[in-house]
């Protein structure tokens, strides 16, 4: 039995999806086949109840120059974004000269707030690309991957932090040890450790299975995260329930006895007892609830097909990965993938090698079907694309259930 990354317990494996390419190594015709592979199965810690995977892909085969994801994407993450920025530089960052450090900025879509506010600030992400977008806009980046060496050295040189902040990354990064090292080095002794992340309960609750993928090598709970603060000698203090990413967390990390916790997260950690997220009954259920929906989501495809009705993919996501390379979704099914994302148009999804086209292509002309991989944004893709609707055409979901709407 695996033993958890976090505290050595032993980690009971619930799913095995089996062979997967890394999520999002898009691929040239010329490159097809060329992708990295690894078997995605996750489990659960039977002593903190970390739901983790079992098999760690290398970083770099994630992370680097080319990597496509861009958080300015969508109007949604960019309003969240925006506000949270504002919230912090009325709090945490009102202080005298205060400094922030962004573990994986991605394009600086939080940290341009703070900048065009003058306050001192740092990003860190490995990927030089998305780094160099942010630079553009005046958000001072470290390319780099955010560790215990690395946090020694922005301490050296820019002194504490009195925020640290990460969102939809710290769930991503199985060295925990290095991490929370390099936390300690860096933050400010009242200062704050802020995790935003997809939170477990949620996928639990939808059935949210592609949301286990290489890039998620954790699936944080309040549970889990209060247990791996007090293993690096920290402590929830604080947590806060997001709509975004079809239910996230926003978690607030400080040195022992520095905070008092709120009254918000023990009412969290009984609904999680409550809900049986320490409970091996819970994820066999989830289990099932995978292998029904991909059956039900092939059978439906194939119908579709039969029947001579056209279906095109919209969003070329990361975790559609896990969906179309397990349930075995190819180009026969669905031909194209529509995706706002340059860097991914002209190029093919990893593993299936279903094409992946720029939005005009949707309406070009609009299919009968249209499968929702992004189903995260749904409210805003549905409005952008009325004109879909009104065309006739019907969108196919697959979370919580199998749905045409």
């Amino acid at each position: 039995m695996a033993k958890c990354r976090i505290c050595g317990g032993a980690v009971d494996e619930f799913f095995d999806f089996g062979r997967q390419p890394v999520s999002d190594s898009f691929v040239t015709p010329e490159t097809a086949g060329s992708e990295f592979y690894f078997r995605l199965a996750a489990g659960v810690c039977t002593n903190c109840t970390m739901v983790q995977l079992l098999e760690e892909v290398p970083r770099e085969q994630m992370f680097h120059e080319d990597y496509p994801y861009r958080s300015s994407g969508s109007s949604v993450m960019h309003r969240h974004f925006e506000a949270f920025a504002h919230r912090l530089l009325e709090t945490d960052l009102a202080g005298d000269d205060p400094f922030i450090v962004e573990i994986g900025s991605n394009d600086g879509t939080m940290l341009k707030t703070v900048q065009k506010a003058g306050v001192r600030h740092l990003g860190v992400d490995p990927s030089a690309q998305v780094g160099d977008f942010a630079r553009a806009d005046g958000v001072r980046v470290r390319t780099a991957f955010f560790e215990d060496a690395t946090a020694r050295e922005i301490a050296a040189s820019d002194g504490p932090a009195d925020v640290i902040f990460s969102a939809n990354t710290t769930s991503h990064i199985p060295y925990m040890d290095s991490i929370f090292r390099g936390v300690d080095a860096l933050l400010a002794s009242d200062g704050v450790l802020v995790l935003e992340d997809r939170y477990l309960g949620s996928i639990m609750e939808q059935n949210a299975f592609d949301q286990i993928y290489d890039e998620h090598f954790y699936l944080f709970s309040v549970s889990s995260v209060r247990a791996m603060a007090q293993t690096f000698g920290f402590e929830l203090v604080d947590v806060e329930p997001l709509t975004v990413h079809g239910g996230s967390m926003r978690y607030t990390i400080a040195r022992p006895g520095k905070r008092s916790p709120s009254t918000t997260m023990t009412e969290l950690l009984a609904r999680e007892r409550a809900q049986g997220l320490a409970s091996p009954q819970t994820y066999q259920r989830f289990a099932a609830g995978v292998r029904r929906s991909c059956g039900e989501l092939m059978d439906l495809l194939k119908d579709l097909r039969a029947q001579g009705r056209t279906v095109v993919g919209y969003g070329a996501t990361a975790k559609s990965a896990t969906v179309i390379n397990y349930c075995g979704i190819g180009p026969e099914l669905v031909p194209f993938i529509c995706d706002s994302t340059e860097a991914k148009q002209g190029r093919l999804t990893p593993g299936s090698h279903i094409p992946v086209r720029p939005p005009a292509a949707f309406s070009e002309p609009y299919p009968d079907y249209a499968l929702l991989f992004a189903w995260n944004h749904v409210e805003e893709i549905m409005a952008k694309e009325q004109g879909f609707r009104d065309a006739g055409g019907k969108w196919i979901l697959y979370v919580p259930e199998v749905h045409v709407v």
